[in-house]
């Protein structure tokens, strides 16, 4: 109603708050995740297209914008700026950073900003979390798995599976990068794992060994080409997006977060549309599964490939605010907004 609209204060959230709030807190964090794919199921969001900020001069980097709208009883608006700058691992610092800004659906002021890169990798894993749990209901949970791909995020993933029940006998490892191996084994000692641990030298090996595949790279392009390597049948989340050849696409059961979203940028399922002419080998969206309305075959290989929505980081970033405003611990920056009336 008019007169009853206030500036909301304007809060900076950094990245040691964030984590503080989401370290241990990986089930409410999948919690939040499965609802914001449950409104963006029902239709109450509104998530356009990613934006790409490439670069002639450094085509390996990249910024994304990722806008959008979150409806439900925490609804909120936003974007988040991510930087993607895969030579950052060579100096010994993460690939990825980012923020997420939030903003007041009633002015449309932002009243935060918050460190996102903890916020984008948890959300990465909480889907992934959820996706695997869905997706086996009824092939029942694999006990083998293996990353492709050992650096933050599959760290996230394993994180994220295990805290919301999964156990595994065997966790096999490859990646280009021998100190990353080294590094993530490390990691899986800290945590406790019980299960195995086998490096593998090739792709091929790990995939035949696993039931449940975690592609966790920064592939650009497809480097898995042979289907017959996944014969078993295992379940694989193709968190990268851009791994697997056509064919491999084709001759599974693909499930994606978003259709239109998930078929753009030279993603595998991308350049499967674009062999094809057609959409017909997308099954089903992760909601569909959820809801029922798809049941995904046993006989085949089951591949999900998740895109990455901004609904799913404005969810979690709300969800972190919303905790620390509840605590008193947000500190509204004074004067952030300066000009506030229209004739001065």
């Amino acid at each position: 109603m008019p007169g009853t609209r206030a500036i909301p204060p304007f809060s900076v959230v950094t990245g040691t708050e964030v984590r503080r709030v989401l370290d241990g807190d990986e089930r409410a964090v999948t919690a939040v995740v499965e609802q914001a794919y449950r409104i963006h199921g029902d239709g109450d969001t509104v998530n356009p297209p990613s934006y790409f900020l490439r670069f002639p001069d450094r085509p390996s980097s990249r910024i994304i914008a990722l806008p959008a709208s979150l409806g439900g009883e925490s609804g909120v608006d936003g974007l988040k700026w991510i930087a993607s700058f895969p030579e950052n691992v060579e100096a010994g610092i993460p690939r990825a950073s980012a923020v997420l800004i939030l903003n007041d659906q009633l002015t449309g002021y932002p009243f935060a900003m918050l460190e996102a890169s903890v916020i984008s990798a948890s959300r990465t894993a909480a889907s992934a979390a959820l996706a695997a749990d869905w997706l086996t209901r009824e092939r029942g949970r694999p006990a083998r798995i293996g990353f492709f791909g050992t650096g933050l995020i599959a760290r996230y993933i394993h994180t994220y599976l295990t805290a919301n029940g999964w156990d595994f006998t065997e966790i096999a490892l490859h990646d280009l990068s021998a100190a990353s191996v080294d590094g993530f084994s490390g990691y899986l000692a800290r945590a406790g794992s019980r299960a195995e641990i086998v490096r593998h030298d090739s792709a091929e090996s790990l995939i035949k060994s696993s039931d449940l595949v975690v592609f966790a790279t920064v592939a650009g392009t497809p480097h898995v080409t042979d289907p017959s390597w996944f014969a078993h049948n295992p379940v694989v989340l193709h968190v990268s997006l851009r791994d697997l050849a056509p064919e491999i696409v084709l001759a599974a059961t693909n499930i994606v977060d978003d259709v239109e979203h998930c078929l753009k940028a030279g993603t595998s399922v991308h350049l499967a549309e674009q062999r094809t002419g057609n959409r017909d080998f997308v099954h089903g969206t992760l909601f569909d599964v959820m809801t029922g309305k798809v049941h995904p075959p046993a006989d085949r290989p089951l591949v999900f490939s998740p895109f990455g929505l901004g609904i799913l980081d404005l969810a979690v970033g709300r969800h972190v605010h919303d905790r620390l405003a509840a605590e008193g611990a947000l500190s509204p920056i004074p004067g952030f907004f300066a000009d506030v009336t229209r004739y001065g």
